[in-house]
């Protein structure tokens, strides 16, 4: 459906399955491995294809699979320009025989040498226990993120996790806001257009909506479908991001880089959730 998309893009999230023989409804995430990444190959050409001069593309994926997401990337003529360790708070999956896992992988690469929008946005976090002053203006963001939560299946999902009327998750693989809200006010500017390939419950786009960039969400499943619409057209208070504003304060001309905070009616919102099951897309 990618080559369906009429209009430009400036910023991609892509964090398609892992081809981890996970359970879903509408994908087989149990693929033969030169077929995943022939998929991954084609969806990184044709988002490349659609982006504008100097836009960029966050790939999140497996620890294990970064050589290929770097191979695929330089094949598609993608940039690199930074491979970003996302840091798990609550969560690590042990393993037999190495060392257990943390982390996922994040990688930053633009179309062209360099980024026509990089804002360099600086937070506050915990002093580690061996610092003995404050800092006066905080620290520049890194690409070593480990002050962003994920949401985890039980207590640490919080409010934010989406479930259904039996609590249980709706989706196991939700993105955190913090997560997007960090790569958007990053890599975009208001007015920009977002684009989320896999876009699962839409937070892309929530974030998208209340920082005034346009937003694009590609999805296959019409529960997920339905779960976008309705995020959008009604702001849950936990989807609320201005409650991340302390955490950028010290940030160069920070108004002007998040847009109006508060602004999530969606009468004025500029927004594209496209359905894969309606014939008219």
């Amino acid at each position: 459906m990618l080559k369906n998309i009429d209009k430009k893009v400036d910023f991609t999230f892509l964090d398609p399955p892992f081809n981890q023989q996970k359970d879903y409804a509408f994908h087989n995430d149990d693929m033969p491995h030169e077929q995943y990444w022939a998929m991954m190959k084609s969806v990184c050409q044709s988002i490349f294809d659609i982006t504008n001069e100097g836009g960029c593309m966050y790939f999140m994926q497996r620890e294990k699979n970064t050589e290929f997401v770097l191979k695929i990337l330089r094949e598609t003529g993608w940039e690199f320009q930074n491979l970003i360790i996302w840091k798990k708070r609550t969560s690590a999956v042990p393993v037999k025989g190495k060392y257990g896992k943390q982390y996922q992988i994040i990688v930053y690469a633009t179309k062209g040498e360099r980024a026509k929008t990089f804002n360099r946005l600086r937070i506050n976090p915990e002093l580690p226990a061996n610092y003995k002053f404050q800092r006066e203006n905080g620290i520049f963001v890194t690409d070593v993120w480990e002050d962003i939560r994920e949401l985890t299946a039980g207590y640490f999902a919080g409010n934010e996790a989406i479930r259904t009327d039996n609590g249980e998750r709706f989706h196991k693989q939700q993105a955190p806001l913090a997560l997007l809200l960090r790569m958007i006010l990053t890599s975009t500017k208001v007015g920009d257009t977002v684009l989320d390939p896999f876009a699962g419950t839409g937070t892309t786009s929530v974030v998208a909506l209340q920082t005034q960039r346009n937003s694009i969400a590609l999805e296959i499943d019409p529960n997920n479908v339905e779960c976008i619409q309705n995020r959008l057209k009604n702001i849950r208070e936990a989807d609320l991001i201005h409650k991340y504003y302390k955490e950028y304060i010290f940030t160069e001309n920070l108004p002007e880089i998040w847009g109006d905070e508060f602004q999530v009616e969606t009468k004025n919102n500029k927004k594209l959730v496209i359905d894969l099951f309606n014939p008219n897309n």
